[in-house]
């Protein structure tokens, strides 16, 4: 299951100072850390993913930038599990807390479906309960030569009281070895009404020693955004 959402709140802000940019506009991942991938996608987005060593084994870390600089961190463990994520843009943090079922991606691998019910928190004390499921659709596509298969999911997410605050369904796609969800094609809603249709797929991959490779310039969709931001 994969979650990619102005004053930094503290701990985001110490997570952000670890993640410069070296003078040729290279992504630093923090101390002892390593990334293993550069993700170029759809909407003026670039990601890199990493591991470090003095997290739990399985854990990966994600951070999102577009045409301004990182705006998302997110980690989740083996399972893909929503450990934590950080806005870093509006400083929002938020963790894992009860799981009334948790995402399991050994689960979803291994009989084509996962369900999932689980709670998290942010700094503010308000709890989100997102619950819903991944299912793999039995469709392999390949993209710059990573082979990725195809899922469908759906995903509601309430307040502490039931009430439906937004629902996400559409298309994503996993990689088996990595044990990581990428975003494909989606619907949004929330509970003002707002709906909107993304895509964010993957089209380019880079790894240690590749063009590319930790460039911290989205490069599809943004002379697109540039001219819908045109008056």
């Amino acid at each position: 299951m994969a979650h990619s959402g102005r004053i930094l709140g503290l701990g985001a802000l110490a997570l952000f100072l670890a993640l410069p940019a070296d003078a040729g506009g290279k992504f630093a991942a923090p101390q002892g850390c390593e990334v293993y991938a550069t993700v170029q996608m759809r909407d003026c987005q670039v990601s890199h993913h990493y591991r470090c060593t003095a997290d739990a084994p399985g854990d990966q870390w994600a951070v999102y930038l577009d045409g301004d600089g990182p705006f998302y961190m997110s980690r989740i463990d083996s399972e893909t599990r929503w450990m934590q994520s950080h806005d870093l843009i509006s400083g929002e943090n938020d963790r894992l807390a009860d799981e009334v079922d948790p995402a399991s991606f050994t689960t979803l691998i291994t009989t084509g479906r996962d369900d999932f019910d689980f709670h998290t928190t942010n700094d503010a004390g308000e709890e989100h309960r997102h619950s819903g499921n991944d299912i793999l659709t039995g469709e392999t596509v390949v993209i710059d030569g990573v082979r990725l298969e195809r899922t469908k999911f759906d995903l509601t997410t309430r307040d502490r009281d039931g009430n439906v605050l937004w629902s996400r369904k559409g298309q994503q796609l996993v990689h088996r070895g990595w044990r990581i969800f990428f975003a494909d094609r989606e619907h949004f809603e929330n509970s003002f009404g707002d709906e909107a249709d993304v895509i964010n797929t993957p089209v380019d991959f880079a790894f240690p020693g590749d063009k590319g490779f930790l460039t911290t310039e989205p490069i599809y969709d943004c002379d697109m955004m540039m001219t819908e931001l045109r008056p």
